[in-house]
Protein backbone atom coordinates (compact mmCIF):
# COMPACT_ATOMS: atom_id res chain seq x y z
CA UNK A 1 0.00 0.00 0.00
CA UNK A 2 2.71 2.40 0.76
CA UNK A 3 4.26 1.77 -2.48
CA UNK A 4 0.94 2.42 -4.21
CA UNK A 5 0.55 5.72 -2.32
CA UNK A 6 3.82 6.96 -4.03
CA UNK A 7 2.74 8.21 -7.21
CA UNK A 8 0.15 10.39 -5.56
CA UNK A 9 2.51 11.72 -3.23
CA UNK A 10 4.50 13.08 -5.67
CA UNK A 11 1.39 14.19 -8.32
CA UNK A 12 0.00 16.21 -4.78
CA UNK A 13 3.95 17.64 -4.07
CA UNK A 14 4.24 18.73 -7.95
CA UNK A 15 0.35 20.38 -7.50
CA UNK A 16 1.84 21.90 -4.76
CA UNK A 17 4.71 23.07 -6.42
CA UNK A 18 2.96 24.59 -9.25
CA UNK A 19 -0.13 26.47 -6.92
CA UNK A 20 3.54 27.78 -4.73
CA UNK A 21 4.81 29.26 -8.78
CA UNK A 22 2.32 30.74 -9.95
CA UNK A 23 1.39 31.97 -6.70
CA UNK A 24 4.38 34.15 -6.86
CA UNK A 25 4.79 34.74 -10.24
CA UNK A 26 1.62 36.52 -9.73
CA UNK A 27 3.03 39.02 -6.55
CA UNK A 28 6.43 38.95 -8.41
CA UNK A 29 4.30 40.65 -11.84
CA UNK A 30 1.93 42.98 -9.71
CA UNK A 31 4.59 43.99 -7.11
CA UNK A 32 8.22 43.92 -8.72
CA UNK A 33 7.66 44.85 -12.74
CA UNK A 34 7.22 47.97 -13.60
CA UNK A 35 4.44 49.14 -15.51
CA UNK A 36 4.93 49.23 -19.63
CA UNK A 37 4.23 52.25 -21.49
CA UNK A 38 1.02 53.22 -23.30
CA UNK A 39 1.49 52.01 -26.35
CA UNK A 40 2.27 48.55 -25.45
CA UNK A 41 -0.95 48.77 -23.19
CA UNK A 42 0.01 49.88 -19.70
CA UNK A 43 -0.91 47.76 -17.14
CA UNK A 44 -2.33 45.29 -19.44
CA UNK A 45 1.11 44.33 -20.57
CA UNK A 46 1.28 42.36 -17.46
CA UNK A 47 -0.80 39.88 -19.47
CA UNK A 48 2.26 39.26 -21.77
CA UNK A 49 4.07 37.04 -19.21
CA UNK A 50 1.21 34.41 -19.27
CA UNK A 51 -0.28 34.77 -22.65
CA UNK A 52 3.56 33.84 -24.22
CA UNK A 53 4.25 31.27 -21.70
CA UNK A 54 0.47 29.60 -22.56
CA UNK A 55 1.21 29.66 -26.05
CA UNK A 56 4.74 27.86 -25.10
CA UNK A 57 2.38 25.24 -23.30
CA UNK A 58 0.14 24.90 -26.33
CA UNK A 59 3.13 23.97 -28.42
CA UNK A 60 4.92 22.03 -26.37
CA UNK A 61 1.35 19.78 -25.87
CA UNK A 62 0.69 20.04 -29.78
CA UNK A 63 4.61 18.55 -30.15
CA UNK A 64 3.37 15.53 -27.70
CA UNK A 65 0.28 14.91 -29.78
CA UNK A 66 1.95 15.32 -33.15
CA UNK A 67 4.87 12.44 -31.43
CA UNK A 68 2.38 10.44 -29.97
CA UNK A 69 -0.29 10.33 -32.89
CA UNK A 70 2.61 9.52 -35.31
CA UNK A 71 3.63 6.95 -33.31
CA UNK A 72 -0.36 5.50 -32.89
CA UNK A 73 -0.61 5.86 -36.93
CA UNK A 74 2.58 3.77 -37.26
CA UNK A 75 2.16 1.31 -34.34
CA UNK A 76 -1.10 1.48 -32.87
CA UNK A 77 -1.23 1.04 -29.16
CA UNK A 78 -3.29 1.70 -26.43
CA UNK A 79 -0.38 3.89 -24.83
CA UNK A 80 0.19 6.06 -27.97
CA UNK A 81 -3.60 6.75 -28.43
CA UNK A 82 -3.30 8.18 -25.05
CA UNK A 83 -0.51 10.46 -25.34
CA UNK A 84 -2.40 11.82 -28.45
CA UNK A 85 -5.68 12.30 -27.08
CA UNK A 86 -3.82 14.01 -23.94
CA UNK A 87 -1.70 16.28 -26.44
CA UNK A 88 -4.62 17.24 -27.77
CA UNK A 89 -6.88 17.98 -24.93
CA UNK A 90 -4.07 20.00 -23.27
CA UNK A 91 -3.55 21.81 -26.13
CA UNK A 92 -7.17 22.68 -26.54
CA UNK A 93 -7.03 23.80 -23.09
CA UNK A 94 -3.70 26.30 -23.27
CA UNK A 95 -5.34 27.19 -26.65
CA UNK A 96 -8.19 28.45 -25.10
CA UNK A 97 -6.03 30.46 -22.53
CA UNK A 98 -4.00 32.26 -25.48
CA UNK A 99 -7.10 33.11 -27.18
CA UNK A 100 -8.96 34.47 -24.24
CA UNK A 101 -5.82 36.34 -22.69
CA UNK A 102 -4.99 37.56 -26.46
CA UNK A 103 -7.69 40.04 -27.06
CA UNK A 104 -7.57 41.43 -23.53
CA UNK A 105 -4.22 42.44 -24.39
CA UNK A 106 -4.97 43.56 -27.79
CA UNK A 107 -7.89 45.82 -26.90
CA UNK A 108 -5.55 48.16 -24.49
CA UNK A 109 -3.07 47.76 -26.87
CA UNK A 110 -4.33 47.96 -30.27
CA UNK A 111 -7.53 49.19 -29.57
CA UNK A 112 -9.85 46.20 -30.99
CA UNK A 113 -10.30 42.73 -29.70
CA UNK A 114 -9.23 40.59 -32.70
CA UNK A 115 -7.92 41.17 -36.26
CA UNK A 116 -7.09 38.93 -38.99
CA UNK A 117 -3.53 38.99 -38.26
CA UNK A 118 -1.63 36.26 -39.93
CA UNK A 119 -0.24 35.10 -36.31
CA UNK A 120 -3.76 35.05 -34.71
CA UNK A 121 -5.64 33.41 -37.91
CA UNK A 122 -2.80 30.55 -38.10
CA UNK A 123 -3.27 30.59 -34.42
CA UNK A 124 -7.05 29.81 -34.78
CA UNK A 125 -6.80 27.30 -37.20
CA UNK A 126 -4.98 25.22 -35.39
CA UNK A 127 -6.53 25.66 -32.05
CA UNK A 128 -9.96 25.01 -33.87
CA UNK A 129 -8.01 21.52 -34.79
CA UNK A 130 -7.39 20.45 -31.63
CA UNK A 131 -11.01 21.26 -30.38
CA UNK A 132 -12.53 19.21 -33.37
CA UNK A 133 -10.50 16.29 -32.37
CA UNK A 134 -11.24 16.88 -28.82
CA UNK A 135 -15.06 16.92 -30.11
CA UNK A 136 -14.32 13.92 -32.45
CA UNK A 137 -12.88 11.55 -29.18
CA UNK A 138 -15.72 12.62 -27.47
CA UNK A 139 -18.36 11.70 -29.62
CA UNK A 140 -17.41 9.18 -32.45
CA UNK A 141 -16.43 5.44 -31.13
CA UNK A 142 -13.57 4.04 -29.85
CA UNK A 143 -12.22 1.82 -32.76
CA UNK A 144 -9.03 1.85 -34.17
CA UNK A 145 -10.71 3.65 -37.45
CA UNK A 146 -11.54 6.16 -34.93
CA UNK A 147 -8.51 6.38 -33.27
CA UNK A 148 -6.50 6.80 -36.58
CA UNK A 149 -8.87 9.81 -37.95
CA UNK A 150 -7.92 11.63 -35.10
CA UNK A 151 -4.37 11.06 -34.46
CA UNK A 152 -4.02 12.39 -38.52
CA UNK A 153 -5.44 15.59 -37.08
CA UNK A 154 -3.62 15.94 -35.01
CA UNK A 155 -0.46 15.39 -36.84
CA UNK A 156 -2.06 18.27 -39.18
CA UNK A 157 -2.86 20.52 -36.49
CA UNK A 158 0.62 20.43 -35.29
CA UNK A 159 1.86 20.56 -38.56
CA UNK A 160 0.64 24.01 -38.43
CA UNK A 161 2.19 25.00 -35.10
CA UNK A 162 5.77 26.61 -36.72
CA UNK A 163 3.72 28.70 -39.77
CA UNK A 164 2.49 30.20 -36.79
CA UNK A 165 5.83 30.71 -35.19
CA UNK A 166 7.30 32.21 -38.41
CA UNK A 167 4.09 34.01 -39.49
CA UNK A 168 5.13 37.40 -38.19
CA UNK A 169 8.61 37.14 -40.01
CA UNK A 170 7.44 35.97 -43.32
CA UNK A 171 3.93 38.32 -43.59
CA UNK A 172 3.95 40.79 -40.89
CA UNK A 173 0.50 41.89 -39.24
CA UNK A 174 -0.09 43.66 -36.15
CA UNK A 175 1.61 41.05 -33.42
CA UNK A 176 4.22 42.28 -31.64
CA UNK A 177 7.78 40.60 -31.45
CA UNK A 178 8.69 41.23 -28.32
CA UNK A 179 11.53 38.84 -28.20
CA UNK A 180 14.83 37.98 -31.27
CA UNK A 181 15.82 39.65 -33.92
CA UNK A 182 13.36 42.98 -34.44
CA UNK A 183 11.11 42.68 -31.36
CA UNK A 184 10.87 45.68 -28.88
CA UNK A 185 12.44 44.04 -25.83
CA UNK A 186 11.78 44.08 -22.13
CA UNK A 187 13.29 47.34 -20.80
CA UNK A 188 13.84 45.71 -17.18
CA UNK A 189 15.52 42.51 -16.29
CA UNK A 190 12.88 41.78 -13.77
CA UNK A 191 10.13 41.52 -17.04
CA UNK A 192 12.99 38.80 -17.66
CA UNK A 193 12.77 37.13 -15.01
CA UNK A 194 8.87 37.29 -14.63
CA UNK A 195 8.85 35.62 -18.38
CA UNK A 196 10.85 32.82 -17.34
CA UNK A 197 9.05 32.41 -14.52
CA UNK A 198 6.23 32.08 -16.66
CA UNK A 199 7.45 29.52 -18.87
CA UNK A 200 8.67 27.44 -15.58
CA UNK A 201 5.62 27.74 -14.22
CA UNK A 202 3.32 26.76 -17.19
CA UNK A 203 6.40 24.02 -18.58
CA UNK A 204 5.28 22.45 -15.14
CA UNK A 205 1.31 22.69 -15.35
CA UNK A 206 1.68 21.35 -19.06
CA UNK A 207 3.41 18.19 -17.67
CA UNK A 208 1.22 17.83 -14.78
CA UNK A 209 -1.92 17.53 -16.98
CA UNK A 210 -0.64 15.99 -19.75
CA UNK A 211 0.86 12.88 -17.39
CA UNK A 212 -2.71 13.02 -15.85
CA UNK A 213 -4.63 12.93 -18.79
CA UNK A 214 -2.70 9.99 -20.56
CA UNK A 215 -2.62 8.52 -17.79
CA UNK A 216 -5.89 8.39 -17.37
CA UNK A 217 -6.64 7.50 -20.64
CA UNK A 218 -4.81 4.29 -20.32
CA UNK A 219 -6.59 3.71 -16.92
CA UNK A 220 -10.04 4.13 -19.41
CA UNK A 221 -8.71 1.89 -22.46
CA UNK A 222 -7.44 -0.84 -19.39
CA UNK A 223 -10.81 -0.96 -18.46
CA UNK A 224 -12.37 -1.13 -22.21
CA UNK A 225 -10.21 -3.94 -22.77
CA UNK A 226 -11.60 -5.98 -19.88
CA UNK A 227 -15.42 -5.33 -20.32
CA UNK A 228 -14.79 -6.39 -24.01
CA UNK A 229 -13.00 -9.81 -22.32
CA UNK A 230 -15.66 -10.87 -19.89
CA UNK A 231 -17.52 -13.30 -20.18
CA UNK A 232 -21.55 -12.12 -20.59
CA UNK A 233 -23.48 -13.67 -17.74
CA UNK A 234 -26.68 -11.57 -19.21
CA UNK A 235 -27.23 -14.88 -21.35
Amino acid sequence: MVQGMRPRGLITVAWAVAALTFVALILFIFLKVPVAQPQAGGLSQKIFYFHVPAAYALYVCGGVCFLASALYLYSPSDRADAWARSGAECASAFGGLVLTSGPLWAKKAWGVYWTWDPRLTTLLLSILIYWAIVLLRRFSGTGDAERKFAAAFGVLGTANLPIIHYSVQKWGGNHPTVIGKGGGGLGDPSMYQALFGGFFAMTLLAALLLTLRAGLAQSEARLLRAEELAPDTNG
